[in-house]
């Protein structure tokens, strides 16, 4: 059986499923443009409604996004809405902005479904998907050692195995799991129930690696072999709570046949 190599540990290994943004590709270089460009449009919406004294809460606060001085979003909160929310949550979240304004609840939601629409228009437009550094390597290693692959995210299941195509990452996986695909997005174990299936595997032979810690919850709670944390920042303690271990990058990571 295949081993993984991580730091003074040698894990048997018969298969992997990783989280998408954040854990696969990088986060806010995909989600960074969707969120700068749905915010313009729901603060234009406000403008041409006559609300020009009363904006919405920053969002730094709101989505848990971090800009730099020239207004661009350049980090996320791994513990906030948008590193684990679902397309609904957070669409209910932009929604309650406009209802506090005096928008009806139900042209709220249509109103941000709308919007981000547009703004995931201008992402597949732009295609600006990027992988996380080294994992291109580690799948192909992977791959040659007979190591089953599956990707659990809260991102649609067609948009995600698009962003994946994009970058030529997506034939590496034989499952693809999104939202969308099961009743209970996570930290419900009902995803990882579903990508074992389709992969012909026990939840117990499987290794979850996710950033943010609704990832390693998801995988405790289907009672996965371990959870590994991607910590690129190195302070992952501080809100990876569940992982069994903590890597800052892919190459920490060896596969051995």
């Amino acid at each position: 059986m295949p081993t993984l190599k991580i730091q003074s540990y040698s894990i048997p290994c018969k298969a992997i499923l990783f989280d998408k943004d954040g854990t696969l590709l990088d986060f806010m270089e995909l989600w960074g443009q969707w969120a700068e460009t749905l915010m313009g449009l729901l603060q234009d919406y406000l403008s041409s409604i006559g609300i020009v004294n009363r904006r919405l809460e920053a969002l730094s606060t709101l989505l848990g996004i971090s800009y730099d001085v020239n207004g661009r979003v350049v980090d996320y909160d791994r513990t906030g809405p948008l590193a684990m929310g679902t397309e609904e949550e957070i669409t209910a979240l932009l929604a309650w902005q406009l209802y506090s304004v005096g928008i009806t609840w139900d042209k709220a939601l249509k109103l941000v479904a709308k919007f981000s629409a547009n703004a995931l228009a201008e992402v597949k437009e732009h295609r600006p998907a990027k992988p996380i550094a080294g994992i291109d390597g580690l799948l192909k290693s992977c791959h040659s050692a007979g190591i089953l692959l599956g990707v659990v995210t809260s991102d649609r299941t067609s948009e995600a195995q698009e962003h994946l195509e994009w970058v030529g990452l997506a034939p590496y996986f034989g499952s693809f799991v999104g939202r969308d695909r099961v009743n209970l997005g996570k930290p419900d174990p009902e995803m990882v129930t579903l990508a074992c299936s389709e992969l012909g595997i026990s939840p117990a032979d499987v290794i979850v690696i996710g950033d943010s810690n609704v990832d390693m919850s998801m995988g405790k709670e289907a009672g996965v072999m371990m959870t590994i944390g991607l910590e690129p920042g190195g302070n992952g303690a501080s809100y990876l709570h569940d992982a069994d271990i903590l890597i800052k990058d892919y190459w920490s990571i060896v596969v051995e046949t």
